[in-house]
């Protein structure tokens, strides 16, 4: 309600008040005149109520204006609250952008290395005996979503861990085979090239053997000789 209703109130009280001068006992009008009465009375309460709000806002504009508002910098510590959780943790501004009217924050918490970009409702300025608790005393909850990812995280590095113990413990039983299984030739009298310490491009005691491969049952490839190609011209037959 505002005071033209307040106005129109009045006035319908007005009319039926004059209409009541000449019929008395008409109980319409008595009605109405009475629920003319409680609006004007709610017009009015509601009227005082908008002035007194108007009035405590304009008195805390001003002394908001008063006050004048912190000038932040790159660089300065302050109070920043985390997105997080809500709460406050000390941090520093390292960059400033956005337009004059609607700065934006660039800040970093103290301890934990985390960039969020804040509005200047979401900074205060560090109280003169404030000391900034150690990481460990000042912890902030970690997020859902970083609660799954540390998890996730977790869990990848344990799959790599045992895919690599595997491939190991594989590798080591080849290798016990193997080893095995030279150690049982060995005793029949096998030979087997480069695990008794020969080797299969050994050199022959014989200064006229030659280079090859070993246990292999066959005799050395003999080398063809070069033989010259003469090219002879036929006459054709006639």
């Amino acid at each position: 309600m505002d005071k033209s209703d307040l106005e129109t109130y009045q006035v319908q009280l007005s009319q039926v008040e004059l209409a009541l001068q000449s019929d008395t006992s008409n109980a319409e009008l008595v009605s109405l005149r009475s629920e003319l009465k409680e609006l004007i009375d709610l017009a009015q309460t509601a009227i005082a109520q908008a002035e007194a709000a108007s009035s405590s806002k304009s008195e805390s504009r001003k002394s908001a204006s008063a006050t004048p508002a912190h000038t932040w910098s790159a660089g300065d510590d302050c109070l920043a609250k985390y997105s997080g959780d809500g709460g406050w943790y000390p941090a520093r501004i390292t960059f400033i952008g956005g337009s004059t009217e609607n700065r934006v924050y660039s800040i970093v918490f103290k301890g934990y290395n985390t960039t969020e970009l804040v509005k200047v409702s979401d900074l205060k300025v560090l109280p003169p005996n404030y000391n900034t608790p150690a990481p460990s005393s000042n912890k902030r909850k970690l997020t859902k979503v970083e609660e799954e990812e540390r998890e996730r995280k977790k869990k990848k590095n344990e799959k790599k861990l045992e895919v690599k113990a595997a491939k190991a413990k594989e590798q080591m039983q080849k290798q016990a085979s193997w080893q095995k299984f030279a150690k049982k030739a060995e005793k029949k009298g096998v030979n087997i090239a480069g695990v008794s310490g020969t080797s299969i491009f050994k050199t022959p005691d014989n200064p006229l053997g030659k280079v090859g491969v070993t246990g292999s049952g066959k005799g050395m490839t003999e080398v063809a000789g070069r033989i010259k190609h003469k090219f002879v011209q036929k006459d054709d037959e006639t």
